[in-house]
């Protein structure tokens, strides 16, 4: 698992019983679920009587070291001996992976779902409908005679299996401009799959 520099300091830092004894490192591992997997937690889950004693700067970076390991395991759908490993590579004791391999279990199923609803793919076009349309004043009365386009994209999310539009107002100039720029975009992909 490849993971920042600052992020495995942190990790290991939390590993440390003289920086974060047992109860410390329960309160926090708990607190870093929670601020994942509870929409309405806030920073008030680290003001825990139990962690006051530890400087805040260490407590944040901590906390947002363990968060984000639990999002890369849970992104790689990780099993307990993956994060044993890793674990173990950042001194972690035995009863502190036991621990945090339990919590992860509890929670992986939610995670998971956490992780399916951001999404994967990018929307794409399904079909394009257009129409012209002539201004002639302006709200301020100004005359203009400029005609315009107006452009629906109808996409598809396959993620979450919506279909959302998406409207755009252009002149002659940009509208060329923007099929000129498909046209390339079409040119470029059609050589690229010809080797």
């Amino acid at each position: 698992m490849e993971l920042s520099e600052s992020v495995q300091k942190g990790f290991q830092r939390l590993a440390d019983p003289g920086s974060f004894d047992s109860n410390a490192f329960t309160l926090l591992l708990r607190a870093a679920f929670q601020s994942l997997l509870d929409a309405q937690a806030d920073e008030a889950v680290l003001d825990h009587p139990d962690l006051k004693h530890i400087d805040p700067v260490v407590l944040k970076h901590c906390h947002t070291a363990a968060a984000t390991y639990i999002l890369e395991a849970g992104k790689q759908r990780a099993d307990k001996s993956t994060l044993s490993t890793y674990l173990e590579d950042c001194k972690f004791d035995r009863e502190r992976i036991e621990l945090f391999c339990t919590e992860y279990q509890n929670n992986k199923d939610s995670l998971e779902i956490l992780l399916g609803s951001i999404g994967r793919s990018l929307p794409h076009i399904t079909d394009v409908s257009w129409r012209l349309e002539y201004q002639i004043k302006t709200n301020q009365l100004h005359k203009m005679y400029r005609p315009a386009y107006l452009v629906t994209l109808n996409v598809e999310n396959t993620d979450s299996q919506s279909y959302p539009e998406i409207s755009f107002s252009c002149n002659m100039e940009q509208l060329q401009d923007l099929v000129g720029k498909l046209k390339d975009a079409s040119k470029s992909l059609e050589r690229a799959t010809q080797f």
